[in-house]
C-alpha cells in the first residue's frame, strides 16, 4: 500500500516543479518561459520602433528620405517663389511733367502639364484672347509637356478677369509693368520706348535702360493644387524700382516745336524736318522735335523711317548757314574786319573750271553785306584768300566732325573732310558749307559758340542741376570773345530788310541769324529740284539765351528758300520759348521795320555757276562730276544714315 502511494506522488511531484518554472501567462499560452519573455519583448519593441520610425520621419535631420526630404517634396509640390516685379524708372522734362511711366497690368499664363479644357471651355478662352481656336491648341499642342506658356500679356484687369471666370485649370494671372508715354509722338524719337519684356529699345530708354530698369524681388507662397495662393509664406528679397532720369527738355518748348514744325511739314509738303532749341549758358537741349513721328503707345502700324531721331542721326550738307563760321575764320587771319570791302561785281565769280554766281551783281560789299546778301561771290573771294585749313580749323574747334557727346544711341559725328592738297574749288564750296555733313545738333552747338561768346559748351540731353553747372573757362574758348561779338552783329543784318532771313525776325527782339538752303545729294550728284531749307539763329542779339536751328527737308511747294520755308518756324517756336522762359524783350520792334515776304530777298543762299561762256544762273553749286569726285566722302556719309529723309 505504501508503496503504491509513493509510486503514486512522484508524478504529482514532477509536474507540479514544472508547472512552477513557468510563467502564469505562458502556462495559460502552453509556452516555455524563455519563449514568453521573447513575445513579450517584441511585444514591447513594436511601440519603440514605431515611435522610432515617426522620430526618423519627422523629427531626426539626418536620416536618409527622412523629415527633411518629405518636406522638400511637399514644398515641391505646394510652396512656390513668385516674382515681385520692379517697376522702372519714370522719365521726366526738366520740370517733372511725365515723359514715361510704368503701370501695373496683368498677363495671362498656363501650365500646360495642368491645362485641363475641353473645346468648350477653349473656344470662348480663344475669343478672350483675341486669337482663333486652331491658333491657341497649336499654341498648346507645341508647349505640351512644359511648364509655361504666355496666353496674353499685359491686359487690362477686366480683361484679365473675364479670362479667369473661365473657370479653367492650369491658367493663371501675372502681375507685370508697361510702360505709357503721356506726351505720345512730341517726344517719340527722343524718349524712344521699350519692348515687351521692358527692356529699352530706343531713345533715351535704351541709352539708360541699366539705371532705369528695376530689379525684381521675390516671395513665398503656399499655393493649393489649383495654384491659387493660400498664403504668404516670407518675403525673400525686396523689389527695387529703376531710377528717375529727367531730361533738360521743356515740354512747353516741344510741345510749341513739335505744332509749328508740323505745321511747316504739311504746309509746304515737306518729305521730314527737326528743330533743336539749346540753352546757351549751360548746353541743355530744351527742345528736340523731328517729323514725321509716331505714336509710341500704339505700334500696330509702326513706320521705321519715323523712329529716327533725325535732329541726332540724319546727316545735311549745311549749305550757306556756314557762312557765319567762315567770317570767324576771315577776322581771325587779321586779313579782315567786319569793314572791309569785297568787290563782287560783275556777280559771278571764276574758280578753276567752276564759276559761282550771285542772285544779281551786288558790287562792292562789306563782310556784314555778304553775310546779309549772303553773296557766294564774296564768300568765295574770302575763302581764295586764305588758307584751306583755317576755315576748316573753325568748323572743327566747334564741334563739326565730332559726335556732340550726349551719349543718344546712334548719334552722328558727321562729316569734316581733311586733306593734305586741297583743289581750290573745294576751298570755295567748303566756305559756303558743301563737301561737309552735320547733324541740326551739331549745328546747335556751333551756333551756341558764337553765342556764348566763343566759348564751347558740352550738350546735354539730362537737366543740370545749377549746382553742376560749370562757368565756362578760359579754357573752353575756342574763338575769341571780340570775334564773336563782331560775327554776331554781322549776323543781325541777315533779319533786316533786304537780308535773307527777315521772317525769322521777332517782336521785342533782336535776333542774329542765317538762312541756308542747299542741294541734296542723289545717286548722280546734286539734285536740281531737291532742296534742304535751314535756319539758324540767337536770340537775343546782344546777349543769347537761346539758339535754335530749323532743318526742313525736301519741301515740295513753289517755295523752297530757307528764308521763306524755315525762317517763319524759328520765328515762332523762338517766340514762345522767350515768353515760357520769362525773357524780357530787349528791343521796341516797330510794325514799320516788319518786311513783307515781297520785299525780302530769299535767294542768296544757294550756290550759283556759269559757263566760260554764258554767264547764267545756276541753281547747282556744284556740277555732276564735281558731286561724284569731291564730295564722295560726304555723300557716302549721308546715304549711310539714311539722308535728311
Amino acid at each position: 500500500m505504501k508503496r503504491e502511494q509513493t509510486k503514486s506522488r512522484r508524478p504529482s511531484g514532477s509536474k507540479s516543479r514544472s508547472s512552477r518554472g513557468r510563467q502564469p501567462g505562458a502556462r495559460q499560452l502552453g509556452l516555455s518561459a524563455w519563449r514568453y519573455r521573447v513575445v513579450v519583448v517584441g511585444l514591447a519593441l513594436l511601440p519603440l520602433a514605431a515611435l522610432w520610425k515617426i522620430a526618423s520621419l519627422q523629427v531626426l535631420p539626418d536620416i536618409d528620405r527622412g523629415f527633411e526630404f518629405l518636406k522638400g517634396q511637399g514644398d515641391d509640390r505646394m510652396v512656390r517663389k513668385e516674382e515681385i516685379p520692379g517697376y522702372r524708372g519714370v522719365i521726366t522734362d526738366r520740370r517733372g511733367e511725365p515723359l514715361a511711366v510704368s503701370t501695373p497690368v496683368l498677363s495671362i499664363w498656363a501650365d500646360p502639364r495642368v491645362l485641363d479644357a475641353n473645346a468648350d471651355q477653349l473656344a470662348p478662352l480663344a475669343r478672350q484672347l483675341g486669337i482663333k481656336l486652331s491658333v491657341l491648341t497649336g499654341r498648346i499642342a507645341h508647349y505640351a509637356g512644359k511648364e509655361f506658356m504666355y496666353l496674353s500679356r499685359r491686359i487690362t484687369p477686366r480683361q484679365a478677369e473675364a479670362i479667369l471666370e473661365l473657370g479653367i485649370p492650369g491658367v493663371y494671372k501675372n502681375t507685370e509693368y508697361k510702360r505709357y508715354y503721356p506726351a505720345g509722338e512730341v517726344t517719340a524719337q527722343l524718349v524712344g520706348f521699350t519692348d515687351i519684356d521692358d527692356v529699352g529699345q530706343e531713345g533715351m530708354e535704351l541709352a539708360f535702360n541699366e539705371s532705369l530698369a528695376g530689379r525684381s524681388g521675390f516671395r513665398q507662397v503656399l499655393k493649393d493644387q489649383k495654384g491659387r495662393v493660400i498664403k504668404d509664406l516670407r518675403l525673400l528679397s525686396s523689389e527695387k524700382p529703376g531710377k528717375n532720369l529727367a531730361l533738360s527738355i521743356d515740354l512747353r518748348l516741344q510741345y510749341a516745336a513739335y505744332r509749328e514744325l508740323k505745321a511747316a511739314i504739311t504746309h509746304f509738303r515737306a518729305a521730314s524736318g527737326s528743330v533743336v532749341i539749346l540753352d546757351v549758358h549751360s548746353g541743355e537741349v530744351l527742345a528736340m522735335v523731328n517729323q514725321p513721328s509716331f505714336n509710341p503707345n500704339d505700334r500696330s502700324r509702326l513706320n521705321t523711317q519715323a523712329m529716327r531721331n533725325r535732329a541726332a542721326t540724319d546727316l545735311i550738307e549745311p549749305g550757306s548757314i556756314m557762312k557765319p563760321l567762315t567770317m570767324v575764320a576771315a577776322l581771325e587771319s587779321g586779313k579782315f574786319h567786319p569793314s572791309t570791302v569785297i568787290d563782287t561785281s560783275p556777280g559771278h565769280f571764276r574758280v578753276g573750271r567752276k564759276t559761282f554766281v550771285d542772285h544779281k551783281n551786288y558790287g562792292p560789299l562789306d563782310l556784314t553785306g555778304i553775310l546779309k546778301k549772303s553773296s557766294q561771290v564774296g564768300t568765295t573771294k574770302i575763302a581764295m584768300a586764305l588758307e584751306p585749313e583755317a576755315i576748316r580749323g573753325v568748323f572743327e574747334r566747334v564741334g563739326l566732325g565730332q559726335g556732340p557727346g550726349t551719349g543718344f544711341p546712334g548719334e552722328s559725328a558727321g562729316f569734316l573732310p581733311n586733306k593734305q592738297r586741297w583743289r581750290p574749288v573745294e576751298r570755295a564750296t567748303m566756305a559756303f558749307g558743301y563737301g561737309l555733313a552735320v547733324t541740326p545738333l551739331q549745328l546747335a552747338q556751333a551756333y551756341g559758340v558764337l553765342a556764348s561768346g566763343g566759348t564751347k559748351t558740352a550738350v546735354s540731353l539730362l537737366k543740370i542741376s545749377p549746382e553742376d553747372r560749370q562757368v565756362p573757362s578760359e579754357l573752353d574758348r575756342v574763338i575769341p570773345s571780340a570775334i564773336a561779338v563782331d560775327v554776331r552783329e554781322m549776323m543781325k543784318s541777315v533779319l533786316e530788310k533786304g537780308g535773307t532771313g527777315t521772317r525769322a525776325a521777332i517782336p521785342g527782339y533782336e535776333v542774329a541769324g542765317k538762312t541756308g538752303t542747299s542741294h541734296k545729294v542723289g545717286a548722280a550728284g546734286y539734285q536740281q529740284d531737291h532742296y534742304v531749307s535751314l535756319f539758324a539763329g540767337m536770340v537775343p542779339a546782344d546777349s543769347p539765351r537761346l539758339v535754335a536751328v530749323v532743318v526742313i527737308d525736301d519741301p515740295r511747294s513753289e517755295d523752297y528758300y530757307g528764308g521763306l520755308v524755315a525762317a517763319p518756324v524759328f520765328s515762332k517756336v523762338t517766340a514762345e520759348a522767350l515768353r515760357f522762359l520769362n525773357i524780357p524783350p530787349d528791343i521796341p520792334f516797330p510794325k514799320s521795320e516788319l518786311v513783307t515776304a515781297k520785299e525780302a530777298s530769299f535767294k542768296e543762299d544757294l550756290p550759283k555757276e556759269t559757263s566760260p561762256k554764258d554767264v547764267q544762273t545756276s541753281r547747282s553749286g556744284a556740277d555732276k562730276s564735281m558731286a561724284k569726285s569731291d564730295l564722295a566722302g560726304v555723300q557716302k556719309l549721308v546715304r549711310a544714315q539714311g539722308g535728311a529723309t
